[in-house]
């Protein structure tokens, strides 16, 4: 695979502040019922998430578990999408291998694509389906895109995640630190690993969107949004059992997926991709 990437118009040298805003328990809401609010990025989803999205006041929220493939992912979306809360699929890929790995959050995607392929390529095939390219937890441990990364492929990256549930303080500041470094637009999500966090954290937009396609368009074009997360004793305990999840990730799971389970269906030598990555597979 050849990397051409198409320049993006993200407003970069417009506006490189990026304001984060904080929602105690008492407070009702710092939004106007005409903003937009999307969760842009979870790991569950069944009635109990869509409850408690709707409950939080959610109008959309973005699916990409690991390692499942974007037929079965857009699947369970259009089943838990109603008119009360879109759900929009997306895939959180594995870039490299296991102990190099770093993940990218594409939504929109036309085609499917595996985990375990270069960066390079993954990047290169993300921009041939324009989808919308965003950089989940930047420069957190060993997972992550780092500062020079997104400087490398800043014209195809459409938005830097600046909070992060997982994030200590200080991967929450350098996060900050990259997107106002790269000139590229934040987001935030509660990258929910676990039911409760589900609305956590998210992005406010200033239009309405009725799909899919809505939202890309908005994150591609770099459209104005706003970034809250809850504050107070509640938002740091699920910040604190979402970092504890951390330790099941990178040992049991980890494991069980390494040595016990067979060929991943994200896995490049999966027959679904029939040999179409070879070239980038890791």
């Amino acid at each position: 695979m050849t990397a051409a990437y198409k320049k993006r118009s993200h407003g970069r040298a417009r506006d490189r502040r990026v304001a984060i805003f904080k929602l105690s328990p008492r407070e009702r809401t710092r939004v106007t019922a005409a903003q937009f609010r999307v969760d842009l990025h979870v790991k569950v989803l069944d009635e109990r998430v869509v409850r408690r999205a709707k409950a939080r006041n959610l109008d959309a929220l973005v699916y990409a578990p690991h390692f499942t493939r974007l037929p079965d992912v857009e699947r369970q979306a259009a089943a838990f999408s109603d008119d009360g809360l879109l759900v929009v699929p997306g895939r959180e890929i594995f870039t490299g291998d296991w102990q190099t790995r770093k993940h990218v959050l594409g939504i929109g995607l036309s085609d499917p694509i595996p985990d375990f392929i270069t960066l390079e390529g993954a990047m290169a095939e993300l921009d041939r389906q324009d989808a919308a390219v965003l950089v989940p937890h930047p420069g957190f441990l060993t997972v992550s895109l780092d500062r020079a990364d997104v400087e490398r492929y800043a014209d195809v990256i459409d938005a830097v995640e600046v909070y992060n549930p997982k994030h200590l303080p200080r991967h929450n500041r350098r996060a900050v630190g990259i997107a106002r470094e790269t000139g590229l637009p934040g987001f935030t999500s509660s990258y929910a690993h676990l039911r409760g966090t589900v609305g956590e954290a998210w992005t406010a937009f200033e239009e309405p969107m009725a799909d899919a396609g809505d939202l890309v368009s908005a994150l591609g074009s770099g459209t104005p949004r706003r970034i809250f997360h809850r504050d107070g004793v509640g938002h740091r305990l699920r910040c604190g059992l979402e970092f504890a999840h951390l330790g099941y990730e990178n040992t049991w799971e980890k494991f069980d997926r390494v040595f016990l389970s067979g060929t991943e269906p994200t896995h490049p030598d999966h027959l679904a991709y029939r040999g179409q990555f070879d070239d980038v597979r890791v």
